[in-house]
């Protein structure tokens, strides 16, 4: 009884997963289809190596050969002191040395012709004999016989290379159609180009390729059985644990799944918390003047300050609304019913917001160059404001001890139908690490909570990161911000009409 419920248990156990005979001989297959695949493709690859280094290797040493007969036969010419005569004996020692150099050589199984090239007028001479090489050297004497006829193919190969061979003096190799290399080495005894050293060297590695690819295709059937093996072995094993394997990982994604909505929730609300203290401080600033204006109100001025009153409550409406939306409608921000001149709010901020703190009085200067061509546009003139006074104040906070100038200047291509609004200052400038890329190729400087104030307030750095998502992300336009060659900073606003 016993045993037969631990066969039933099995059973079941199995029908859990389902694993059938078909199952494993699919994935055997697919496994070593994939494994051989692989195999040729390593193969492949191994064997275009095996060419590339074969074919390095063979002109290094068919180089390196072709240099040091040259370099013996530049030893010997240097040790031959032509201007006086030689006796006989001394002759045939010559003529046996090079005869060495010139024919050792060719016992090499490699190595196929060496010769020395000559030219004389506008005729090639090529020497192999020792005897002739000294008539040559010793009397400019050429043997009968020796002209280019009989070396034809040498011959093009030589003038076609001319100037890397005697010009510029260096080894030359060129490989022809039956793996053979054509090598041509100069001879510059004390200093001078004499002649040519050529050689046709047919260097045979296909021993050592043989070897290695017969190594590699052992080692690659090994390496397929022992990775099939080892992968059936995972796949037995695995197949009981993959239940559980699915019920961690489904309660892992849902817990992951609910922290992740608590911290977009909580990141939500802290941005929001810093938008409503950015607003409230330039809301509280407004307030301000509105009181000065009111206690300053006379019969006299009374349509200057009506103008400026609805300017401000008009603001401080715009940032009350700001505070109840975390995601205001798009149309609040642009539509055809708004129509800004952006002179215009330019000239208020500077005169009516900028000009009124008591602290910027004597620590400003503004100069402003506005084109009147620069066309409205259809976006709310609050938004506007919002976009350019964090940048404007930012040349304020930032500008230390010393007064500086604030240029703002806009600009209006017809042709182009763009808009560019400038804001230059003569202070201390951006520091240079603010203006790498960071994030999706935004400058630093425009990420949130980055700021150059020395300030434990967790609500600094976010003037420039209002502006910049106001003007790029809700109104379209391209930001920018740079150093001046002269000093100071540059905000440079793009608009598309």
């Amino acid at each position: 009884m016993e045993r037969s419920n631990k066969k039933s248990y099995l059973q079941e156990k199995f029908k859990k997963y389902r694993i059938e005979i078909r199952h494993i001989l699919v994935i055997f297959v697919i496994l070593v289809t994939f494994q051989i695949m692989l195999s040729l493709i390593q193969k492949a690859s191994i064997n275009n190596f095996l060419d590339d280094t074969r074919f390095w290797y063979q002109r290094d040493s068919a180089e390196e050969v072709a240099n040091l007969t040259a370099t013996s036969l530049e030893l010997i010419i240097e040790n031959i002191d032509f201007s006086s005569r030689m006796d006989r004996d001394r002759e045939r020692k010559i003529i046996e040395s090079f005869n060495i150099i010139l024919n050792q050589q060719i016992l090499q199984q490699n190595v196929e012709k060496v010769m020395t090239v000559f030219q004389k007028d506008s005729l090639l001479y090529f020497i192999d004999d020792g005897e002739d090489l000294l008539n040559y050297l010793s009397k400019n004497v050429f043997p009968p016989g020796m002209e280019t006829d009989r070396h034809q193919q040498v011959r093009n190969i030589y003038l076609n290379n001319l100037e890397t061979i005697k010009m510029l003096e260096v080894i030359h190799s060129q490989l022809d159609s039956s793996n053979t290399f054509n090598i041509f080495v100069p001879l510059i005894p004390r200093g001078e180009y004499a002649g040519t050293l050529f050689m046709r060297i047919h260097p045979d590695f296909s021993t050592i390729t043989e070897t290695l690819t017969s190594g590699y295709n052992e080692a690659a059937m090994i390496n397929t059985s022992l990775i099939i093996l080892g992968l059936l072995t995972m796949f037995y094993i695995s197949s009981y644990t993959v239940k559980e394997r699915d019920k961690a990982q489904e309660l892992l994604m849902e817990e992951h799944e609910e922290h992740l909505k608590e911290h977009i929730e909580h990141e939500k609300e802290m941005i929001f918390t810093k938008r409503i203290y950015h607003s409230h401080h330039k809301a509280e600033k407004i307030i301000g003047f509105m009181r000065e204006d009111l206690r300053n109100l006379v019969k006299e001025n009374i349509d200057e300050i009506k103008f400026r009153l609805l300017k401000y409550s008009n603001f401080v409406s715009r940032v009350i609304y700001d505070m109840k939306w975390y995601e205001p409608q798009v149309s609040t921000f642009r539509g055809p019913f708004f129509n800004t001149n952006i002179n215009a709010t330019l000239e208020f901020l500077i005169d009516h917001v900028f000009k009124r703190v008591a602290a910027s009085r004597d620590s400003f200067n503004f100069v402003l160059e506005l084109d009147e061509k620069l066309p409205n546009v259809h976006l709310n003139e609050y938004v506007v404001w919002e976009i350019f006074e964090p940048i404007i104040q930012n040349s304020f906070d930032h500008r230390g001890d010393r007064k500086i100038t604030v240029t703002i200047k806009t600009e209006f291509d017809q042709q182009a139908r763009k808009g560019v609004v400038f804001i230059h200052d003569n202070g201390n400038g951006i520091r240079e690490d603010l203006l790498i890329e960071k994030e999706d190729g935004i400058k630093a400087l425009f990420l949130e909570n980055i700021s150059t104030r020395k300030s434990s307030n967790r609500n600094t750095g976010y003037g420039c990161f209002i502006a910049y998502n106001l003007a790029k992300n809700r109104c379209g336009w391209d930001v920018d911000a740079y150093n001046n060659e002269n000093g100071g900073a540059t905000f440079k606003f793009m608009i598309n009409f």
